[in-house]
């Protein structure tokens, strides 16, 4: 099954540009991540919206771990990651009902609504609106984009094609710190600018809609089985996908059954990809990631770099990201998810340690770093961020798109979602705040983490590399020395 499936597909120009167009959906979501945490270090920005950080800012005698600690501040990030969590199960319905391209079209309109809004921003409560309805789109498009990538995706490349959302992301953060570098002497509108260009991959991505296929599985499951077949031929580059297109058929008659998927993750077949998918996502925010590209920013600044020096080391680390994702889209589908995950939990443990260390005996609350210790915690956080980008980013978006069937995919991917928005808006809004409370000792934290998503990786995470995602429940749950005890009544 999986040689007929691997083998019967070409790749075409056309299929090539149905991935690039639905990744621009990460690139969305990760020029929000990279702008956020430049804007709020912004002179123009804080006078207008916050003045009270900006005169904590001023203070001669700043403590370097708490001058940027403010909820409302705090809240600017993590509105837009709450509001993703609610749309994401909207998204969900809309995804089941209307097919994987309509929702996507939505993200795209929610994205440029929240990009006019929050540039032209007079009021706090603007400001939070336009996070809202950007969260709104990110919510739509992380919950369909991953999803649209595996399903078109032939089964050899996989994992390669889904990993283009999270390139497409760290490409996003990459732009969004060129940006703010540029906009940050642009006084006083330089912040618009920032928030104003989001509307640019949005706009992308609204123009990919005209111009990408749904997906096969997603017209079969709602009955268009015909253009169902059609639109497998498009993406398969090939005529003869009766082999797929029979499993496509059958997954969809089983999903036909379940009257409610959102029930349904009870059941057996989807407990252990549910598990796994709300893990993933919460262990991809407690290796302490976002904390470091939000507020990268401002982290420098804390280790006594000036403003644009601290945006040009944030924009060194965005370089990283992007170039260390090439290596997981060409290694994911030779080396397979559950190596990457483990060498990187290794390499991340250890630059962890050291920046904590590092920052625990020489920067003090008042005063900077050295040069020459400042220039070694920029290469740790490089290679902690490199070994993030080449495993727990990417691999936290694809393996709970691969692993759940037909019935509850869209429900489980939604809980999958939510779960990510959650806990990178509970990091959004506690990250400066423990900063200032733990200090350094912030890092021994994300350390810790580090340790138990090791043991979890070796413990229940199989490997999923080469399955069909409609043959994961005989393949893969039901030979996993845990996951099989679930399978034993059937």
């Amino acid at each position: 099954m999986t040689t007929a499936q691997s083998n019967n597909s070409k790749i075409t120009v056309y299929v090539v540009s149905c991935w690039i167009f639905a990744a621009f959906g990460g690139l969305m979501f990760g020029y929000d991540i990279g702008i956020s945490g430049g804007v709020s270090g912004m002179d123009d920005f804080l006078i207008k919206f916050f003045p009270n950080v900006y005169d904590r800012k001023l203070h001669a005698k700043e403590n370097n771990y708490c001058k940027y600690d403010d909820q409302l501040l705090q809240l600017f990030t993590s509105s837009l990651y709450l509001s993703a969590l609610v749309a994401s199960f909207f998204a969900s319905k809309a995804c089941s009902a209307l097919g994987r391209r309509p929702t996507i079209f939505m993200a795209a309109l929610f994205f440029i609504a929240g990009a006019i809004l929050s540039a032209a921003s007079e009021h706090r409560w603007m400001l939070i609106v336009g996070r809202i309805l950007f969260g709104v789109g990110v919510g739509f498009g992380n919950e369909t984009v991953p999803l649209f990538l595996t399903e078109v995706a032939p089964i050899q490349l996989r994992g390669a094609v889904n990993i283009m959302f999270q390139l497409f992301v760290t490409i996003g953060i990459f732009i969004a710190n060129l940006v703010n570098y540029a906009t940050s002497t642009m006084h006083p509108n330089g912040w618009r600018w920032s928030l104003g260009l989001a509307a640019v991959p949005a706009f992308l991505l609204l123009v990919g809609c005209f111009v990408i296929t749904d997906t096969p599985a997603s017209l079969i499951e709602r009955g268009k089985d015909e253009q169902g077949k059609a639109a497998l031929k498009k993406v398969r580059g090939v005529d003869d996908v009766e082999v797929e297109y029979k499993e496509i058929i059958a997954a969809r008659d089983e999903a036909m059954a379940v009257k409610h998927p959102f029930r349904n993750l009870m059941k057996a077949a989807s407990v252990p990809p549910l598990v796994i998918a709300i893990l993933l996502q919460v262990f991809q925010q407690f290796t302490g990631i976002n904390a470091i590209m939000f507020y990268a920013p401002v982290l420098f600044q804390t280790m006594g770099f000036k403003s644009d020096g601290a945006l040009l080391s944030a924009v060194i680390t965005g370089l990283v990201n992007v170039g260390s994702t090439f290596v997981s889209i060409y290694a994911v589908d030779k080396v397979g998810r559950r190596k990457l995950l483990l060498q990187a939990c290794c390499q991340m443990l250890i630059s962890q340690l050291a920046i904590g260390s590092i920052l625990a005996v020489n920067l003090k609350e008042t005063g900077t770093l050295d040069r020459t210790l400042a220039a070694v915690v920029v290469v740790l956080v490089c290679t902690y961020v490199m070994s993030f980008a080449w495993s727990w980013g990417p691999l936290g978006w694809l393996i709970p798109s691969e692993t759940f069937p037909m019935e509850t995919r869209t429900a489980g991917f939604a809980f999958a979602v939510s779960t990510n928005m959650l806990f990178t808006s509970l990091i959004a809004q506690a990250f400066l705040t423990m900063l200032c409370k733990m200090q350094a000792y912030i890092f021994f934290f994300f350390s810790g983490w580090i340790v138990v998503m090791g043991l979890f990786v070796i413990f229940l995470l199989p490997e999923t590399k080469g399955v069909p995602i409609d043959s994961m429940v005989d393949q893969v749950w039901k030979q996993h020395p845990v996951w099989k005890k679930l399978f034993k009544n059937e």
